[in-house]
């Protein structure tokens, strides 16, 4: 296979004029013995201009990712289909773990992609030579062989990540000769502060939260080698990052490595003191690591996070992850009498310093309210911003603490109604005292002391802000109301005022981020209180009507729940606007899925999927009234047929139940002619949708 010839149609890809010409000479091409080989060659070749090597690598990856494995004739067929040739695979096997150390951070990374797909089929069966081969360049005297090499075997463990403990031979094999190596490399990287040096490091970290994470292999890591490994995370967690990284842009910053370096070490250490260092919540192999754990190295770690903590108290720069990851140890710390005792003398000012200043509103998120509100709201409901937030963080350590130890909750609320009764404090401390109480509010429903006080709190310092001209603090207190929505209300014009200001700030309320709270408080309010309900009832129209239209303004799939959880609270108030609310709810889905970035986004699918229910909800509500189900039918056939023209194989469950809660009762002309579709549609694409 002439190289040459690959190159120019390489070429040709990325150009526009002689995209479609090119790439028919390489659908051409692909299948000819060495061809996969002479790709590899191009990608590692420097003689090759940069985006041809970056297009040939995505060719390979995409050829290894579907073509390398052995595979049977589809049912019916006597034909093997197409798979790269024995003697193709054995080039690229013998020459890959080269390519990733000879080439480029960008063509790397496909190439280390097309290595864990060689590696999962091939290792250790057809390829035990990859561990030999990782091996020889790691004891390179060269070090520029050692990150290429690192990110192999990080592959290598990241096949074996989630397997089961006794599917791990072939791995913990692997590791008993690489764990000691990459320790001792760790070792002689640590005093080495310089760029290249903490990227081997990271590296290096990955590769050990990949091989501890899911299951801790305590027949390569004894007490001993623990120890030191222990010592090196610690090391990392505790050095000084280069005081010159301040000159940086501190949005950048958490992306510098010597951050990420420590991110990883910190997870590390949280991983192994949550699932295997906590006695009392561990599995039975793990007891015995789990109190040496504690006894050993648990005190000494959160000492150091506690210094980390102070740091950012003291206002120095803290990276968010690194932040979170030191929340999230402390969490774990609270449960244990030894960690404990050393926490106990500090946590009052973590709470009010630390805790609580990461709970209140920021110069962040009042730029975000005021430059793009959809975007805020986006960030505040999204469970993966959550799960990386030191907010969040900090609001499940103060929350753990609370329960767990008898001492915080009442110095914290003293705290916050002592912010709360100040008449010039600052509203974003107003804002933060409040979102501290609601977080608590489970707590504070239990315990005698407080509940009785709770009304008495919405009433003197909840409801006066839903007048505040600052939009976050309308927010907040329509939040708090949702946090407080089980309470036993003592006086009913609490409850009517509670539901009357939720009301108003969903219908009235200029600021879309105010609204969304409104309708989720709204929501909880009707489903926790008998009369609120009542108190809705007459307003029931205009609420909906709202609703759907903050949907469609925010594609907001917390709302989509709301939505449906009121329809079936109001059902027979409900039919009455049922057509109308369909017609609404069926364009905001004719948006969604024609959107031009719904492929990447995973939360459109989510409020897609919510607006389809929500659909069938109404549906099901108004079955009884036969004159409502027809005007419903034509708009539920458009939903119907756009998903089957595009064909979008992840609502055709919803679609189907669609077309079920239509035909139960009768089954009109245009749903007659719908069968014809989907059978054509089944012949189409029942492969897919049932494998």
């Amino acid at each position: 296979m002439d190289p040459n010839r690959i190159i120019q149609a390489l070429k040709g890809t990325i150009d526009p004029k002689l995209r479609l010409q090119a790439e028919n000479e390489l659908n051409q091409s692909y299948k000819i013995i060495n061809f996969a080989p002479s790709l590899l060659q191009i990608i590692v070749s420097d003689q090759v201009e940069f985006p041809v090597r970056q297009a040939a690598a995505i060719y390979l990856k995409n050829m290894v990712t579907q073509y390398w494995p052995d595979r049977e004739p589809p049912p019916g067929e006597v034909i093997f289909p197409f798979n790269i040739h024995e003697n193709d695979r054995q080039q690229i096997r013998d020459n890959i773990v080269e390519g990733i150390i000879r080439s480029p951070d960008l063509v790397r990374a496909q190439l280390t992609m097309c290595l864990r797909a060689i590696i999962k089929h091939d290792f250790p069966g057809h390829w035990t030579a990859v561990v030999d081969k990782i091996g020889y360049y790691l004891q390179s005297s060269n070090s520029g062989s050692w990150l290429g090499s690192l990110l192999c075997l990080y592959q290598l463990v990241k096949t074996y990540e989630y397997k089961k403990a006794e599917e791990r031979d072939p791995l913990i094999a692997a590791m008993q000769i690489f764990l000691p190596r990459i320790q001792q490399q760790m070792i002689q990287l640590l005093p080495d502060n310089s760029h290249y040096s903490v990227l081997l490091q990271k590296q290096i970290l990955k590769i050990f939260y990949a091989l501890v994470q899911y299951a801790l292999p305590l027949q390569l890591v004894n007490n001993q080698t623990m120890t030191q490994w222990m010592e090196i995370f610690r090391t990392v967690i505790d050095r000084n990052v280069p005081a010159e990284t301040l000159q940086i842009d501190e949005d950048d910053r958490p992306e510098l490595v010597w951050w990420k370096c420590k991110k990883w070490a910190l997870r590390i250490v949280t991983r192994l003191f949550e699932r295997y260092g906590s006695p009392g919540s561990v599995t039975k192999e793990y007891f015995e690591f789990s109190e040496f754990f504690l006894k050993t190295y648990a005190v000494g770690i959160q000492q150091v996070l506690l210094k980390i903590l102070d740091q950012y108290r003291q206002k120095e720069y803290v990276a968010p992850r690194v932040l979170q990851q030191a929340l999230n140890y402390l969490n774990q710390g609270v449960y244990h009498c030894i960690t404990w005792k050393q926490m106990k003398p500090h946590m009052q000012t973590l709470c009010e310093e630390v805790i609580f200043s990461l709970m209140c509103y920021k110069d962040e998120d009042e730029e975000l309210w005021q430059e793009d509100p959809y975007e805020y709201i986006r960030m505040k409901f999204d469970v993966f911003e959550d799960y990386a937030s030191p907010t969040t963080a900090a609001q499940i350590l103060l929350y753990t603490a609370a329960k767990k130890r008898k001492e915080v909750l009442p110095k914290m609320m003293a705290f916050c109604y002592q912010i709360l009764t100040e008449p010039n404090t600052d509203p974003r401390k107003k804002d933060g005292a409040l979102h501290v109480i609601g977080s608590l509010a489970d707590i504070l429903l239990k315990k005698s002391i407080f509940k009785d006080q709770m009304e008495l709190m919405l009433q003197n310092h909840v409801f006066p802000l839903f007048m505040s001209n600052l939009g976050y603090l309308r927010a907040r207190s329509c939040w708090t109301l949702h946090s407080f929505s089980t309470l036993k209300f003592h006086n009913e014009l609490n409850l009517r005022n509670a539901v009357e200001l939720a009301k108003k700030s969903l219908l009235d309320d200029k600021e879309m981020p105010v609204k969304v709270e409104a309708a989720i408080a709204l929501q909880l309010l009707i489903s926790h209180q008998e009369q609120a309900k009542e108190y809705v009832k007459p307003y029931i129209r205009p609420v909906m009507q709202e609703l759907l239209l903050v949907i469609r303004e925010t594609e907001n799939d917390d709302l989509t729940n709301v939505i449906q959880k009121l329809i079936c609270e109001y059902s027979q108030e409900v039919a009455s606007i049922a057509v109308e609310m369909t017609q609404h709810l069926a364009e905001i889905f004719g948006k969604v899925l024609q959107s031009e970035e719904y492929e990447e986004m995973e939360d459109k699918t989510v409020m897609a999927m919510g607006i389809l229910h929500t659909i069938d909800t109404i549906l099901t509500v108004v079955q009884d009234h036969k004159e409502i189900t027809q005007q419903l039918e034509s708009i539920c056939l458009q939903i119907i047929g756009l998903v089957l023209q595009k064909r979008v194989i992840e609502f055709y469950e919803e679609i189907l139940s669609l077309a079920y809660s239509l035909t139960c009762h009768l089954v009109s002309p245009q749903m007659w002619q719908l069968l014809g579709v989907l059978y054509e549609v089944f012949q189409q694409d029942y492969f897919e949708y049932f494998a």
